[in-house]
């Protein structure tokens, strides 16, 4: 038995973005599955990926080492798809569209997982809220950002799934589908560099972090090298 899995749900067709399928948009170069394989592969056994249909070989091609399937008309109906294609005790689940998420958020959530039987990566809200309902602020102190990776006992993962399958539960993420079938979810800190591609201005902040990140892994100042 694989002890551990990383799913990749990536089968989105990326309307929002508007540059055709999401999980191959390039950032600095790589295609996003090829960014998720970077990160996932070396911390686990087993690397499965879901891209729409038709584009199976393509992205077999750009990542040799996943076992790649064709995804779900929903995030939700491709992560069970996922979950239900290996035999791993443990399975972590990323979005492709999280492309510099840093190694150590997948091991402390991992970690977690293993000590609580799900877990997710949030991240503390820095910004003022506002509720436009109640025209009135929203106190933020107990409130955090769900990111991803999240990682589950695959049985939980799947039993969590065909439960809300059944009953016709819609989350947007699959810690939601644990809580709502009354389990928890141990929170662990995520990561700022866990941005998510969603819209092209979203693809324009990734690319300046990346041109910034690698100036300064240079040893040069970004401010300077952009003049």
């Amino acid at each position: 038995m694989t002890r551990v899995a990383a799913l990749v749900p990536a089968a989105g067709e990326g309307s929002r973005l508007g540059l055709g399928p999401k999980a191959f948009v390039r950032l600095a170069g790589r295609t996003l599955i090829e960014h998720a394989a970077a990160l996932l592969v070396a911390e686990v056994e087993e690397l499965l990926i879901a891209v729409p249909e038709g584009w199976q070989d393509e992205a077999r091609l750009l990542v040799p080492e996943a076992r790649v399937l064709v995804g779900g008309a929903t995030r939700q109906q491709t992560v069970e798809r996922l979950a239900d294609a290996t035999d791993a005790a443990w399975v972590v689940v990323h979005d492709a569209a999280r492309p510099l998420t840093p190694p150590d958020v997948v091991r402390r959530v991992l970690q977690a997982a293993q000590r609580s039987g799900a877990a997710s990566a949030v991240l503390e809200v820095a910004d003022t809220l506002h509720d436009t309902a109640r025209d009135a602020p929203v106190a933020r102190d107990d409130l955090r950002a769900v990111q991803t990776p999240q990682a589950f006992a695959r049985e939980l993962l799947l039993q969590v799934h065909r439960s809300a399958r059944a009953a016709g539960t819609v989350a947007t993420d699959d810690a939601q589908l644990v809580r709502a079938a009354g389990g928890t979810v141990e929170l662990v800190a995520g990561s700022a560099w866990s941005h998510k591609l969603t819209r092209a201005s979203d693809l324009s902040w990734l690319e300046a972090v990346v041109r910034g990140r690698d100036t300064i892994a240079r040893g040069r100042d970004p401010m300077e090298a952009g003049s």
